[in-house]
């Protein structure tokens, strides 16, 4: 008997998650094992005690092909949160097999931002049904936040929001919040604007608690405030946000009116999303999802491969140039690989510090100079210690000092060189407006291979090894 029962307790339900908070595999296979029986009130009551976050995560795990009969069997709990925070490949899936009417009824239960999450990767026409199944004013919203560019401002916020005028009194604002059943009920700051919807000011919910009723808003607001245009980019939201410590912030159009605001919640999401984005890019790997159609990750992943092909043909061309310099020392063949490869990695390292810093805003035009500067001497330091190293142990290993100091020097210069690739690519791609987390590893890996090899081959032909 348990210590439980002696005691008469009741063990605590299984929640199903692990200590990390994921779903335990034997309780993930619990759940498809009842939908399988055809038990699909048992598979309810397991998932009905999960978060949102948990359920999509319990949809996202179950293979392909079985998804249809779990979430027919789990049908009312796939609401707007779930859908929410579901995989966009998964979602994408599970919203193409609804009804368009199912599609609003979720979406009108939802922040714009969320709604505009499902509606937007859906076919033209899908859109249309679904919008014109909405109520006008929730058709209005998402329609505006249609028409504004992928990953801005506009698409990420939401129009629920709290806007009093500065002429009020903060009793006056407590009986509209108390008042109105319509207003949105999740919101830290109250935003105060002009006649014209400008915003000029905000305060926080718990100032206007703790204020007296007779005191007027334009004394309590804090009239110091971030402004996000309609049409900035996700990530520069997300720099500001993790700059100025923002729970949340308004968003503004063109002329300067409020349209919506922006939470904490989203720019979390993002955060991680172009995070990963960048990692992805420098390895050429296309989106990275697991949910990914495989014929679409091949697209994706192929066409790098290609173009990597193409930069390689670039070093076997100087290979080739010392084609009679090989023939008489075959050792080169085998120690040059190492000069390419250690010199690639040490672009790679510069590289991704260069394109997060660009990515963060550590990185900008000021002092662009000194950044090259401080890893140009980085790569001194590093080029100095692996080029002793390889140089004794190529000088040990074959009995040749000769050779030994031509790698330690072949092996300076490539890491040097790799430095000032990882640094000045970047930047040169940022100065030109592209993404320096798209090209950057090709042109660097093109770089640090082919003067890997000229160096090698070069200086063992100019220095008198080969006879």
């Amino acid at each position: 008997m348990s210590e439980a029962d002696l005691h008469g307790e009741q063990p605590a339900p299984d929640t199903g998650l692990d200590e990390d908070d994921r779903l335990k595999p034997e309780f993930v296979d619990a759940v498809l094992a009842a939908v399988e029986a055809g038990d699909a009130e048992a598979a309810h009551a397991k998932v009905a005690r999960l978060h949102p976050a948990d359920i999509a995560d319990l949809v996202e795990l179950t293979p392909a092909e079985e998804r249809p009969a779990l979430v027919s069997a789990i049908a009312d709990l796939i609401d707007g949160d779930v859908l929410a925070e579901m995989n966009d490949w998964v979602r994408e899936a599970l919203v193409d097999a609804l009804e368009p009417h199912q599609v609003a009824d979720i979406a009108a239960e939802l922040d714009t931002d969320d709604a505009v999450a499902i509606i937007e990767d859906m076919d033209a026409e899908d859109q249309r049904e679904v919008l014109r199944a909405l109520d006008p004013d929730d058709r209005a919203a998402i329609e505006e936040a249609l028409s504004y560019p992928e990953e801005s401002a506009g698409r990420l916020m939401q129009r629920e929001l709290i806007a009093v005028p500065e002429h009020w009194t903060v009793g006056d604002v407590l009986d509209y919040l108390r008042g109105s059943e319509d207003l949105t009920t999740d919101f830290w700051e109250i935003f105060v604007v002009d006649p014209a919807h400008k915003p000029i000011g905000t305060c926080a919910l718990s100032w206007v608690l703790r204020t007296p009723r007779s005191v007027s808003m334009s004394d309590v607001m804090k009239r110091e405030q971030t402004l996000i245009p309609v049409d900035m980019d996700q990530e520069e939201v997300a720099l500001r946000f993790q700059k100025y410590a923002l729970i949340s912030a308004a968003v503004v159009d063109a002329n300067g009116r409020l349209v919506g605001m922006i939470t904490v919640d989203d720019v979390v999401h993002i955060i991680s999303e172009e995070a990963g984005e960048d990692i992805l890019r420098l390895s050429g790997a296309g989106e990275g999802d697991i949910n990914e159609p495989v014929i679409d990750s091949y697209k994706g992943r192929v066409r790098w491969l290609i173009t990597n092909l193409g930069t390689a043909l670039v070093a076997a061309t100087i290979i080739s140039l010392f084609e009679s310099t090989i023939a008489r020392m075959v050792t080169l063949a085998a120690l040059m690989p190492i000069v390419a490869g250690v010199g690639g990695n040490a672009g790679t390292q510069t590289m991704a510090v260069t394109v997060r810093a660009l990515a963060t805003n550590q990185l900008t035009q000021s002092n662009s100079v000194r950044a090259i500067r401080r890893e140009l001497a980085i790569a001194l330091l590093n080029g100095s210690t692996v080029a002793a190293v390889i140089g004794m142990a190529t000088a040990f290993v074959f009995w040749n000092a000769h050779l030994g100091a031509v790698i330690a020097a072949a092996m300076l210069a490539n890491i040097v060189i790799a430095g000032l690739a990882g640094v000045v690519v970047p930047l040169a791609l940022d100065r030109f407006r592209a993404d320096p987390a798209v090209a950057s590893s090709i042109f660097v890996t093109m770089t640090t291979d082919s003067m890997g090899f000229l160096a090698f081959l070069g200086l063992a032909s100019a220095s008198g090894l080969v006879g």
